[in-house]
């Protein structure tokens, strides 16, 4: 009788050389992965676990960044706001740097998406 919430598991057997089975193991360790999800995230062409979380922290540091960079941008418009003047050069530059972040914004935007479907597999 299956119980509900339980998933049904089949055993694989396959030959494998020694040597080939103790590397595969240990590329499983230095990623910290099993050799099943190893051998499945392969042959299904899904992202690893490791590569997952390897993601995961570069996408959190992208968003420290930008949120240092929007800091910056604050400190600048208070200073600006209680000096009441920019000059034209320091506007003009300031202008430039805010189009280059929106830019890299963009470009992280694209990079994102591509990173969530490789994720979603």
């Amino acid at each position: 009788m299956k119980k509900e919430g339980s998933t049904n598991s089949e055993v694989i057997f396959f030959r494998i050389q020694q040597e080939r089975k103790e590397n595969w193991k240990k590329t499983c360790q230095e990623r910290n992965i099993s050799l099943t999800r190893l051998i499945i995230d392969s042959v299904e062409n899904r992202i690893m676990d490791d590569e997952r979380r390897k993601v995961l922290k570069f996408i959190e540091k992208q968003d420290n960044i930008f949120a240092k960079i929007e800091t910056n941008v604050n400190q600048i418009a208070k200073v600006v706001n209680g000096q009441k003047f920019i000059s034209e050069s320091q506007l003009e530059l300031f202008s430039t740097q805010l189009l280059e972040i929106v830019t890299l914004k963009a470009r992280q935007n694209r990079i994102f998406e591509n990173i969530y479907a490789l994720l979603s597999k």
